[in-house]
């Protein structure tokens, strides 16, 4: 039984849901905001408070319980269930919230939230598909009662931002990152699918928990595993052809084995690869921009050498081709460093992924100082979840490579983070320009006082999924990020002043997704990729975007 209907012209909601049933459902349910004649249509006269109340009332109501809570993960709980019981309030409260509350809705906050799971979970939001069910996995997704979806952010929890393997604690990754998507992108709430692939753990502390809640053993690897995904893809497929699935912290190899392996399959894209590249790559166009520099001509070190910085590795490489490089002469600015130090032909042992960009070989192993003092490089960037990495030393070096050098500690949570943004600007005396993973306060230096971007991939996958969704694509490109990575290097404003964020204040954050979106609808439609007609791209991406007001519920008619 569908649980409302939406009329097309009025957009009004009806529903034949029992009283109960109504307050019960996060859509549906407006709390203290069903008017007197919704309640008696529906009713609910009695169950409720007697005095109806606002949006806004309720939205200043809900603040005052969020400002008193006295911590952070106190304050991600009762979002938490905010959401869990009336999404329009919710989205509401955040959308005008959005820069105090994105820190306790996702990073850094939910990293605290996985990490502790088992004795946080309070509620049922999306699907869990373990390895022991795996030949009944059509039926699982087929239990889920939604049949229109959008988005599916899916995730196995084997690699949580910089926390490494968390099981079954990886699923508030993937509600959060909807939550994202909805507040800056536009995207129905009603229309989204959390997943997390319940596959094992290889961490020893959860294996130990007697009050771990997923499945307890060791994590399957290889045949077993591509196996298993193949069986979830086709799955996902047949209930939902036309759905944009994003892949989420996935450990290596996996993460860019399943990108490669499916997105030709399902609309797909990975946001540790890509996002996380076409978020760095726009940071780094806006400093170029306003330091009147060329992108072709700056070396960079990218330190890590995992997904995310491989795949920034790899779009850096892609927007110097555009200038005019050759493959080969764009990676001889870029050096990726790893555990063992530089990558380059000499080391014992590379990964396939790494070798491209392997330099010639070197007696032994080169680590970050030294290559920062040889090479010499404009540009610095840390995901590599090694907490203090980026050390006076590293700093100081970087100060006398380059007279504006860009140092971007990414990892995150804030723990993880290779430098603090006071430590950069000390360091540097003022002159790096700094974005982190997580969020900082601003830094106070000889007066000036410098505000710190957070280089968050919710600048970049909320417009370009809202695109993907309008325009119901066939594929995800590359050519998608790099626009949307364009687009958002425009807005920011350290263009017009050097102590402001790289990156735009999230108060814009919807109309930049609008932007990004309508771009890549157009993208689409000139790629052939559409599976719907489309006109007018930005009617069709504004007729697409979800706002949280309240839509008059009744009854049908008989």
């Amino acid at each position: 039984m569908k649980r409302f209907n939406i009329c097309p012209k009025t957009k009004q909601l009806t529903t034949t849901l029992d009283a109960q049933s109504i307050l019960h459902d996060p859509i549906l349910n407006k709390g203290t905001g069903f008017s007197n004649e919704e309640r008696d249509e529906l009713g609910l006269h009695g169950l409720l408070p007697t005095h109806t109340s606002t949006l806004h009332e309720q939205v200043k109501r809900r603040y005052k319980n969020f400002s008193e809570k006295p911590d952070d993960i106190s304050k991600y709980m009762f979002l938490s269930a905010l959401q869990d019981r009336n999404e329009t309030l919710f989205y509401k409260l955040v959308s005008e919230n959005a820069e105090e509350m994105l820190p306790y809705i996702y990073t850094p906050t939910v990293g605290d939230a996985s990490s502790d799971y088992s004795y946080l979970y309070n509620q049922n939001r999306g699907i869990y598909i373990p390895y022991s069910l795996k030949d009944r996995i059509p039926e699982i997704i087929n239990n889920f009662p939604k049949s229109d979806v959008d988005v599916i952010v899916v995730t196995d929890g084997s690699r949580i931002l910089g926390l490494g393997d968390l099981g079954i604690g990886g699923m508030a990754i993937p509600v959060g990152k909807l939550s994202l998507y909805t507040t800056f992108g536009g995207i129905h709430p009603g229309k989204t699918l959390p997943i997390l692939l319940d596959v094992g753990t290889n961490n020893p502390r959860l294996l130990n928990d007697p009050l771990y809640l997923g499945w307890r053993n060791k994590r399957i690897e290889q045949e077993e595993y591509e196996e298993f995904m193949d069986l979830f893809i086709q799955a996902v497929k047949t209930r939902y052809p036309e759905v944009l699935l994003q892949w989420e912290d996935f450990q290596k190899p996996y993460a860019r084995l399943f990108l490669d392996r499916y997105q030709d399959q399902i609309c797909s894209f990975n946001d540790d690869i890509q996002g996380t590249a076409a978020v760095a790559l726009s940071a780094i166009l806006s400093a170029m921009k306003a330091t009147n520099r060329k992108l072709e001509a700056q070396q960079i070190v990218i330190f890590g050498g995992g997904s995310a910085g491989l795949g920034i590795a790899q779009m850096i490489v892609d927007k110097m081709m555009k200038k005019g490089l050759s493959e080969e002469e764009a990676i001889k600015h870029i050096y990726v460093i790893d555990r063992n130090g530089l990558i380059h032909l000499g080391l014992d042992s590379i990964e396939p992924t790494q070798r491209k960009f392997a330099k010639r070989a070197l007696p032994g192993k080169v680590f970050l100082p030294e290559t920062i003092r040889k090479v010499k490089p404009s540009i610095l960037i840390g995901v590599s979840a090694q907490p203090g990495a980026f050390t006076e030393e590293v700093i100081e070096a970087m100060a006398k490579s380059d007279e504006k050098p860009l140092i971007f500690p990414l990892s995150n949570p804030t723990s993880k983070a290779e430098a603090t943004p006071e430590a950069i600007i000390r360091g540097t005396e003022g002159r790096a320009i700094v974005a982190t993973g997580s969020p900082f306060p601003p830094v106070t230096y000889q007066g000036k006082t410098y505000q710190i971007g957070q280089c968050n991939n919710v600048y970049i996958f909320p417009g370009l999924g809202l695109g993907a969704i309008t325009a119901k694509t066939k594929r995800v490109t590359n050519q998608m990020f790099y626009i949307a990575a364009d687009i958002l290097s425009n807005h920011s404003p350290y263009l017009h002043n050097p102590t402001a964020s790289i990156f735009p204040s999230l108060n814009d954050l919807r109309n930049i997704s609008k932007k990004i979106a309508i771009a890549t609808v157009k993208e689409v439609l000139q790629d052939g990729l559409q599976r719907r007609t489309i006109d007018n791209p930005q009617v069709a991406v504004t007729d697409e975007m979800w706002t949280p007001t309240y839509q008059p519920l009744t009854r049908p008619l008989p």
